[in-house]
């Protein structure tokens, strides 16, 4: 899925293949201790590993992990995902983009079953939650593969965000919404396991930024910046 139907004026701005630990320093987390990497047979990785004990004021996911200092505002992210926990209804990974601090930004949850908290697109604009979009599926089936490809494309002078899952062919989320500008991408969870590979971020702009630290507030105690 990587490089396909890329726009011309787009150019490549961020990859990353995970080959070692070192790869693990790109991204800024909201708690380092649930943060691993890893390598299988095909990919290097790093996973959420657990449920963290950081908390926020404002609901919405707990495991993050920002591409540190470079920003973006309209984009296309690929990346693979591999969901590493039991199956229920809302067995869940997420996609964060358009991020500007902890309480602003918009994700994308992926999960088995959709529902007004599942499976959608959602805006955190210092409030909890909101769903946004205005098409998905009824769920996705994780157990599919080992590894799924996700393509985000947004483009903010219309608002839109498409969410596919190994199909270029059709979306499985869309929405529209012009709210937020400039921001970081990264990937995570609510409270389930699971690992991301090979990352490709194409942008016709990019902006590379002094990296400051949005998960201060909420963070365990004793944590370190990063993984």
């Amino acid at each position: 899925m990587a490089g396909s139907s890329i726009p011309k004026d787009y150019k490549l701005v961020y990859e990353q293949d995970f080959l070692d630990a070192s790869s693990k320093n790109d991204f800024v987390t909201t708690d380092a201790s649930v943060w691993n990497w890893g390598k299988d047979k095909k990919y290097g990785y790093i996973e959420h590993s657990r449920k963290s004990d950081y908390t926020y004021k404002v609901r919405s996911p707990y495991n993050i992990a920002l591409v540190r200092k470079i920003v973006v505002k309209e984009f296309i992210l690929d990346a693979k995902l591999q969901q590493t926990g039991k199956e229920y209804g809302h067995r869940d990974m997420c996609v964060f983009y358009n991020f500007q601090d902890r309480s602003n930004f918009y994700y994308t949850h992926i999960a088995s079953v959709t529902d007004k908290h599942a499976h959608n697109c959602f805006i955190v604009r210092n409030k909890p939650r909101i769903k946004i979009s205005f098409e998905t599926t009824d769920g996705h089936n994780w157990s599919a593969h080992k590894w799924h490809d996700l393509r985000v494309i947004r483009k903010y002078k219309s608002g839109e965000i498409a969410i596919y899952m190994n199909d270029l062919s059709k979306p499985i989320m869309r929405a529209v919404d012009k709210t937020f500008e400039w921001g970081q991408v990264g990937f995570g969870s609510f409270d389930d396991t699971g690992r991301i590979g090979s990352i490709q971020l194409y942008a016709p702009e990019v902006k590379k930024i002094p990296q400051k630290d949005p998960f201060l507030a909420g963070r365990p105690a004793k944590k370190n910046e990063g993984i």
